[in-house]
């Protein structure tokens, strides 16, 4: 019985495409697979291990740590501090960026990652994951500054996400549109199973939190207003809307059959003009989406052109399917 591609084989024959490579990337990636693993096998087992509910602290945006938060993000500094491919690691549960240690040198990319978007779910057995983004390091070799991290989305050489739900699934573009891998547990290996995934670029699915109508600006709301009128409403169809509240499970869910994913700006806050964050979390994922021929922009800017501020700023993000994601734009506009 013939296993399939494995990651690794896809990896390394990407990296022959490019004879300059010196294989460094592939095996940062091949890292990183591995921390993916152990953070699902950490989910799928829990309640088992005691590794369900809060660790009674607070991460930098002020919001109640999980036990698996803490146990994702030491999984991955871990697993990745003494490869000698980093110049630094940022993570959305640490204030600044992390130190690599003293003995260990310095490489040339910069890792940024959510250790475990939608954690809040985990209670609940609730699709998680992991988000991640891979930077160069403007000067390899030496340690990564705060700067160096606030690079704008198009400069990403790499990014992805694990999901763990039914089954724990990688999923990655390094430019050259996005595949996905699943594990299977009996050889430990992800094996390709979803090739160049494309969001269509209509859709007639969309997924956004309801219950803050109220508080979006009149462009999101003619938006969604339109789409609940249905066949009765200016768009003559009807739309289902599919809202999990992890990011990484609604933006998988468009990956593998479209849609469009809404996290508008609202005025709930005005401190916080978006809830998702640019380098962690939409970045990454609008990587994602315009490489399987979706958009992803904040209503108003493309959202990997941003300059980022500060290593935790946040952003509204719209993405998906094109066409959807062009009309919220258009409405914007007037």
């Amino acid at each position: 019985m013939h296993i399939g591609t494995t990651l690794t084989q896809f990896i390394t024959e990407e990296t022959r495409r490019h004879p300059q490579a010196s294989g460094d990337f592939a095996a940062l990636l091949n890292d990183l697979a591995v921390s993916c693993k152990f953070i699902g096998a950490q989910v799928y087992r829990g309640a088992l291990v005691g590794a369900l509910g809060s660790a009674g602290t607070d991460n930098v945006q002020g919001e109640v740590q999980k036990k698996l938060d803490i146990i994702s993000n030491d999984a991955i500094l871990h697993a990745m501090d003494w490869t000698g491919h980093l110049a630094g690691m940022a993570s959305e549960e640490m204030d600044d960026p992390y130190s690599i240690p003293n003995s260990v040198p310095r490489g040339k990319y910069l890792l940024l990652f959510d250790p475990l978007d939608g954690s809040s779910n985990t209670d609940v057995g609730i699709s998680v994951g992991t988000i991640f983004s891979i930077l160069r390091a403007p000067v390899a070799g030496q340690d990564a500054s705060m700067n160096d991290f606030l690079q704008p989305g198009v400069e990403q050489v790499c990014a992805g996400y694990a999901l763990y739900g039914s089954s724990n699934m990688l999923v990655y573009s390094t430019g050259h549109g996005v595949n996905g891998f699943t594990l299977d547990p009996s050889i430990g290996e992800y094996i390709l199973t979803h090739k160049q995934m494309t969001i269509p670029e209509d859709t007639s699915e969309y997924a956004i939190n309801m219950s803050n109508h109220r508080h979006w600006q009149k462009p999101v709301q003619r938006y969604i207003d339109e789409l609940n009128q249905g066949t009765e409403g200016p768009r003559g169809r009807n739309f289902n809307m599919r809202w999990v509240g992890s990011m990484v499970a609604d933006v998988h869910r468009i990956l593998c059959r479209g849609g469009i994913f809404l996290y508008p700006f609202d005025q709930k806050d005005p401190k916080k003009p978006g809830k998702l964050r640019l380098l962690y979390e939409a970045n990454p994922m609008s990587y994602l989406v315009e490489q399987a021929g979706g958009a992803a922009s904040t209503g108003t800017a493309r959202i990997l052109e941003i300059q980022p501020e500060g290593l935790h700023q946040r952003v509204p993000v719209i993405l998906g399917a094109k066409n959807e994601v062009e009309r919220v734009l258009s409405y914007h506009q007037h």
